[in-house]
């Protein structure tokens, strides 16, 4: 399987200029590559392709000296990014949705570029360093091993850090056979996730801890003045704390997703729409809790040690008796769970989560009798 290692890059001045002077570079060559395949359609009727537009590169780099310093499959990789923009395109015009034609890249909306066979060419990890083609070899902070063969390679800038990102090849290690499984219900405020067992996880809202301080960096960015140097610098401050407030986030999700992950062998979560509760009157508490990213992050987690994650149909799971099945609809902001039918008496969350993993056995993407519930 494949599976990504970013690590931190501390570049010198002259070699922090030439990451940012490449960055530009291929920003103007995909801005370039857009507008051929632009003018092609709307003055003669013609679609340019990948093919086509890659074997002008030799070209470019031949008229003009400053690309020759960038190597070949970057720039490659450069014209495959805006080969992928126009196929996302039109597979969405094909699906009926909003299709979203793709646009021009400004100075800030471009922030990486991709070493595609850097197992091969122009990247090479040494002794604590990467040696960089154009670049140099440059100090990395390796603060956990690489594990298989390096695929690729991109360097990505964010904020006023460099990262490099190995996606690598290697071979799982699962983790012992494990027949145990939970259900877990997500929430907010004051728990991000409460388990089948009872456990419930503290939401750490790290977005809403740090509101006072957004609010008087974005008030000081507003009072700059656009284009000034101290605009820049209020630029930054606030771009750093959006930062932190996603790595803390981030890091709460690995280290949760980790746990669940090495305790139980099946793990059952509601499959909620949780772009449509990001759009609803709930969107600031489900975006400062991530559950996306942590949904992602725990299903590649399982996925690598052998386990499963199962989602379920997320209806009337905090309205159904655990017990004896009886529905009993009370507003959300009832939170103990007393069912007239059996006298049944849980904490609503709880309630949800014994339903979802009963409800993983019943449903056709269940897990059948592959584990037994508790």
């Amino acid at each position: 399987m494949l599976k990504a290692f970013k690590y931190r890059l501390y570049p010198t001045q002259p070699q922090q200029k030439d990451l940012e002077r490449t960055l530009s570079l291929c920003r103007q060559l995909y801005n370039a590559a857009l507008q051929e395949r632009r003018d092609a359609y709307r003055k003669a009727g013609k679609t340019v392709g990948f093919y086509e537009q890659k074997r002008h590169l030799p070209e470019i780099r031949a008229e003009l000296p400053e690309y020759k310093h960038i190597h070949s499959q970057v720039l490659q990789n450069v014209i495959e990014r805006v080969d992928k923009a126009f196929q996302g395109f039109f597979r969405r015009v094909k699906a009926g949705e909003k299709p979203g034609y793709p646009r021009f890249k400004g100075q800030g909306r471009y922030d990486s570029f991709t070493f595609p066979q850097a197992n091969q060419t122009g990247v090479k990890v040494q002794d604590g360093r990467v040696l960089l083609y154009g670049i140099g070899s440059v100090k990395c902070k390796f603060h956990r091993p690489i594990q298989g063969a390096i695929k690729t390679a991109t360097l990505k800038r964010e904020g006023e850090h460099w990262y490099i990102v190995f996606v690598c090849e290697f071979e799982p290690q699962p983790l012992p056979e494990n027949h145990e499984a939970i259900g877990i219900d997500l929430g907010t405020n004051p728990n991000f996730l409460i388990t089948s067992e009872g456990e419930m996880v503290e939401a750490p809202r790290y977005f809403q801890k740090a509101q006072a301080k957004l609010a008087t960096a974005q008030r000081s960015l507003a009072r700059k003045k656009r284009g000034s140097r101290r605009r820049k610098q209020a630029r930054r401050r606030v771009a750093k704390l959006h930062r932190k407030i996603a790595n803390q986030r981030k890091d709460f999700h690995h280290k949760l997703a980790r746990r669940l992950v090495s305790r139980y062998g099946t793990v059952v979560h509601e499959d909620l729409n949780i772009l449509g509760l990001a759009r609803s009157r709930t969107a600031k508490g489900v975006q400062d809790a991530g559950w996306a990213q942590f949904l992602q992050i725990l299903a590649y987690k399982a996925e690598e040690a052998g386990r499963r994650v199962v989602g379920v149909d997320p209806k009337h799971t905090s309205q159904d008796c655990p017990v004896c099945g009886h529905r009993e609809k009370k507003p959300l902001w009832v939170r103990e769970f007393t069912c007239p039918a059996c006298g049944a008496s849980l904490h609503r969350d709880v309630a949800a989560a014994l339903n979802v993993l009963a409800r993983a056995r019943t449903e056709p993407s269940g897990m059948g009798t592959a584990w037994a519930v508790p």
